[in-house]
């Protein structure tokens, strides 16, 4: 190890974390990563990868490691609760053409580079940061076991990749309240054991009522995945029962019917789950002179942007190259980073609200219509054509590769 190498503290092993310490390791960086999990993450759940993805994870070389679960057969079907079912437009289906794979398709993509060559910490997690002009005095809390150290160590950069709920962000910005913007919206998400009846497996459905809906989501070559989505004006009481409960109340009380009652039973018998609050976080700036912020902990888009991992990515990528052009001088980089990436975010968060939002859960009985007469009009052929070009333009911002500079 070149011990004259800057040395960089990733503090998040998800994708943002694993492909900024894939980029500093190229730059010639020491990268150590901490994670706060004891171990690696399961595969975890659906994501669409779209071009802004694509672009920055084939330059950084890692496009084929991360593959493709869409099936070419599948077709989504658009249901209600007493069984009727007309075909639809699925997560595939949108322009940009998505790749449907799982969230540790790419962690898995980028693990198998890094790991060789990058100091990883499990059971690790800051607790401190002291920031001066030499560099950043990190206070780390390590358990293995029963066993329970602290140390203090120095780096030349620290990059807070830990998520929604940043342990990062609190320590050198703030509270949670003053970043986190809230959707008012549960999103509930697993991986289905069983099909839903009358479908094959490689269909998906789609249940969407005014403030809630569900989706399933096929791939190629594992199980279905899962997705609840309901509104809230209390997010709070949502986590003071069992999810499942959460679940039924919301989706209450009309009888479930067949699709759903099997939807909420996959999501009762999970061996795991995600039941979470959407939000959004919104900061002025995502960086100090040597603590920057990335992915969700910066700007977390939420599942209805589509644009999470892919943006997680590109801001990785950018990083590393903005940090090559301004040796010697981390506080340029970072914002000469900061000011590439700011407006492109803005405008994803933007459309998440605006525009993804309502596509995954119609918010009043209006979009409820909306949504079935155009379900109509994508029943043939040359409807589907006329739907999905006048849903390009909209569509065209997930196709920029921001990180290409």
């Amino acid at each position: 190890m070149d011990n004259t190498a800057p040395r960089a503290l990733v503090v998040g092993m998800g994708i943002g974390g694993l492909a900024t310490a894939m980029r500093l390791h190229e730059i010639g960086w020491e990268p150590v990563i901490v994670e706060r999990a004891p171990e690696r993450r399961a595969a975890g759940y659906f994501i669409g990868l779209f071009e802004t993805g694509r672009a920055t994870a084939k330059r950084m070389g890692i496009l084929d490691a991360i593959g493709n679960r869409t099936d070419p057969t599948s077709i989504t079907y658009d249901v209600e609760r007493d069984g009727r079912r007309r075909p639809g437009m699925g997560y595939g289906d949108l322009p940009g053409g998505p790749r449907l794979i799982l969230r540790g398709d790419i962690e898995t993509a980028l693990y198998d580079t890094v790991a060789p060559r990058t100091e990883i910490r499990y059971g690790t997690t800051p607790t401190a940061l002291d920031e001066h002009p030499a560099g950043v005095d990190v206070t780390l809390h390590t358990t293995t076991g029963e066993d329970v150290a602290e140390t203090t160590e120095r780096f030349d950069l620290v990059i807070g990749a830990d998520g929604l709920r940043s342990t990062v962000r609190r320590l050198a910005f703030g509270p949670d309240s003053r970043f986190m913007r809230p959707l008012h919206h549960i999103v509930a998400a697993t991986t289905m054991k069983e099909p839903v009846p009358g479908y094959r497996p490689q269909d998906g459905v789609v249940l969407a009522e005014p403030g809630r809906s569900v989706w399933t989501f096929p791939f190629t070559d594992h199980q279905p995945g899962l997705l609840f989505n309901y509104r809230t004006d209390d997010e709070d009481a949502q986590f003071r029962r069992p999810p499942v409960e959460s679940l039924r109340a919301a989706f209450g009380p009309e009888p479930t019917g067949p699709v759903l009652g099997h939807l909420l039973r996959q999501f009762e018998q999970a061996d795991d789950y995600i039941f979470d609050s959407a939000h959004q976080i919104e900061m002025s700036t995502w960086h100090t002179g040597r603590i920057v912020l990335l992915g969700d902990a910066a700007w977390c888009l939420t599942l209805y942007s589509g644009m999470g991992a892919s943006t997680a990515m590109a801001g990785a990528d950018l990083l590393g190259t903005l940090l090559q052009r301004n040796p010697g001088n981390t506080p340029r980089a970072l914002r000469e980073w900061d000011q590439k990436l700011r407006p492109f975010m803005a405008l994803q968060q933007k459309s998440a609200r605006t525009e993804g939002l309502p596509t995954f859960v119609p918010q009043t009985r209006k979009d409820k219509v909306m949504r079935t007469a155009m379900q109509r009009v994508l029943a043939n052929r040359t409807g589907k054509k006329v739907i999905t070009a006048m849903m390009d333009k909209a569509f065209k911002e997930m196709s920029i590769d921001i990180a290409a500079v």
